[in-house]
């Protein structure tokens, strides 16, 4: 039977929020807190379960959250509005650990690396298209949002538990790691690119896809790590396109054949 939790400062509860709002935190711990009576068993297929926290009307939608397994508690609404931070959510709430991510690069593999994307709905969106079409892992580095706070989670809809998530402390020294794995780097920038219907699109060694921030874009020692840079011909009624929407063009383009 599920211990039963009436206080929203509980050391459990609190231990919950703090993954919930750093980033940091979840580092360190390799843990996160996702919600949701959708997502939650999504992110269970691929991660490890360490708790589960639920109220009586989520159990009532889904008596299969029993079956979830790791530590479970049945918490009051008032807990459960502390977990989820708003008024609104979906009463089942869960504490994963982090997917295994060592010797996740390889030769011939696919991947989606991210430079400086500070959105977290952006960064969400990327790694469900990454997983979409077939790709290996999402390389992130340490100016980007976290694919494991909430609003990349629910962006992501679970692809974050079933892709490898690399940090990258420096990522030229990365992109110089893949290409010599024969693993080619191609860097989405408008200036001094090729246009995205001139570029093959198979490449049997591999490729990595480098997206940078909406305002910014990338830098200009992470293009230079590069093989080449391209960019998706658009017409002058727009600048520029969501950095989701110009990474999923990408990635579908530079995916496998057949996926």
């Amino acid at each position: 039977m599920a211990q039963i939790i009436t206080s929203r400062d509980n050391p459990k509860i609190k231990y919950a929020c703090k993954l919930a709002q750093s980033a940091a935190f979840r580092r360190n711990e390799r843990s996160f807190l996702a919600e949701g009576l959708k997502l939650c068993p999504e992110l269970a297929r691929g991660c490890p379960i360490k708790v589960v926290f639920y109220t009586d009307k989520a159990l009532e939608r889904d008596p299969g959250i029993l079956q979830l397994g790791g530590e479970q508690y049945l918490i009051e609404e008032h807990v459960a509005e502390k977990l989820a931070g708003v008024d609104s959510h979906q009463g089942l709430f869960c504490i994963f650990g982090m997917p295994e991510a060592k010797n996740a690069l390889k030769p011939g593999g696919r991947y989606l690396a991210l430079e400086r994307v500070q959105d977290p709905g952006n960064v969400g969106a990327l790694v469900r298209s990454a997983a979409a079409f077939g790709y290996d892992g999402v390389i992130v580095d340490g100016g980007c949002a976290s694919p494991f706070g909430p609003k990349a989670l629910r962006a992501s809809m679970g692809a974050a538990g079933r892709l490898p998530v690399i940090e990258s402390r420096c990522l030229p020294d990365t992109m110089a790691e893949l290409r010599h794995m024969g693993v080619a780097c191609l860097a989405a920038a408008l200036y001094n690119s090729r246009p995205l219907d001139e570029v093959d699109g198979e490449y049997p060694g591999g490729v990595c896809i480098l997206i940078g921030s909406e305002g910014q874009g990338l830098t200009e020692a992470a293009i230079a790590a590069c093989d080449a840079a391209v960019r998706i011909p658009i017409t002058d009624q727009v600048e520029s396109l969501n950095a989701s929407v110009a990474g999923s063009v990408l990635l579908w383009h530079f995916r496998r054949r057949g996926c």
